[in-house]
C-alpha cells in the first residue's frame, strides 16, 4: 500500500482519529487542521487522495477541492456536518468523487479511500483488461481511449477525473440506449443507487461543462427525463 493520504479538519479530535485509522491500514497521512496549511501543502506535494473537511475556519473545503482540480485528478472525499443535498451537489459539481457526512464510521471512511484508490489506479494503469475488449470510441469529433485514459473533443484533450471518465466510457459503451440512473450510479461506483441520490446529476453536469455543451442542447450527453442518460448514435 503506502499511498499518501491528505486529511484537512479543523476539528482535532476526527482529524487525530482518521489518522489513526488510515496509518493502521498502511497509509501514510499528512494532516492539517487549516485551510492555508492544506493549500500549502498541495503546492508543494501530490498526495494520492485528499480527504477535506468542507466547513473550515479560514479556507473552506470547496475552495481547497477547486485548487486541486486546477492541477490534480486523485480521487477527493468531502466531509460535512451538513446533510443537505445543496452541499453535496456542489462538492461533486467542482470536482469531488464522494462525500461523507459527519458523524460517521472511520471504518467506512476507510473503506470508502480503499474504493477510490483501487479505482483510481485501475483507470490509469488499466490491468487485466482482456485484449479483445474495445479501446477506443469516436463519436461525432469525440474520441475517448481506455488504454491511454484519454479524451478528445475536436482535437482538443479534455481533463478528466477517474469517475467523469468512467461515466463517459459506460455511456460510450451503451451508446443508443438509455442508461438509467440507478444503472449507472451501481457501474461506477459500486454501490446500492439511493433514490434521492444526486450524484450522477452533479457528475454529468460537470462533464457537460467539459464537453462544452448545455443541458437543453445536448450535442452528446442526452438526458432522457424520468429514465436516464444515453449517447445518441
Amino acid at each position: 500500500m503506502g499511498e499518501h493520504i491528505l486529511v484537512v479538519d479543523d476539528e482535532k479530535e476526527i482529524a487525530d482519529l482518521l489518522e489513526v485509522y488510515l496509518s493502521n491500514d498502511g497509509y501514510t497521512v499528512h494532516k492539517f487542521y487549516s485551510g492555508r496549511e492544506a493549500l500549502q501543502f498541495i503546492e508543494d506535494d501530490e498526495p494520492d487522495l485528499a480527504i477535506l473537511d468542507i466547513m473550515l475556519p479560514d479556507v473552506d473545503g470547496f475552495r481547497i477541492c477547486q485548487k486541486i482540480r486546477e492541477k490534480y485528478y486523485y480521487p477527493v472525499i468531502m466531509l460535512t456536518a451538513k446533510g443537505t443535498d445543496g452541499d453535496k451537489i456542489m462538492g461533486l459539481t467542482i470536482g469531488a468523487d464522494d462525500y461523507i457526512t459527519k458523524p460517521f464510521n472511520p471504518l467506512e471512511v476507510a473503506a470508502r479511500v480503499k474504493t477510490q484508490l483501487r479505482r483510481y489506479t485501475r483507470y490509469n494503469n488499466f490491468a487485466g483488461r482482456p485484449p479483445e475488449s474495445v479501446n477506443e470510441y469516436d463519436i461525432r469529433g469525440l474520441q475517448i481511449n481506455r488504454e491511454m485514459h484519454k479524451c478528445i473533443l475536436y482535437g482538443r484533450e479534455l481533463q478528466l477525473t477517474p469517475i467523469e471518465f468512467e461515466i463517459l466510457w459506460y455511456l460510450c459503451e451503451h451508446q443508443g440506449v438509455v442508461v438509467p440512473s440507478e444503472e449507472l450510479f451501481e457501474a461506477v461506483w459500486g454501490e446500492k443507487y439511493l433514490n434521492n441520490n444526486n450524484t450522477v446529476m452533479a457528475h454529468i453536469g460537470r462533464l457537460r461543462e467539459k464537453l462544452h455543451e448545455s443541458a437543453k442542447k445536448p450535442k452528446f450527453i442526452v438526458n432522457v427525463w424520468g429514465v436516464g442518460y444515453t449517447i445518441e448514435k
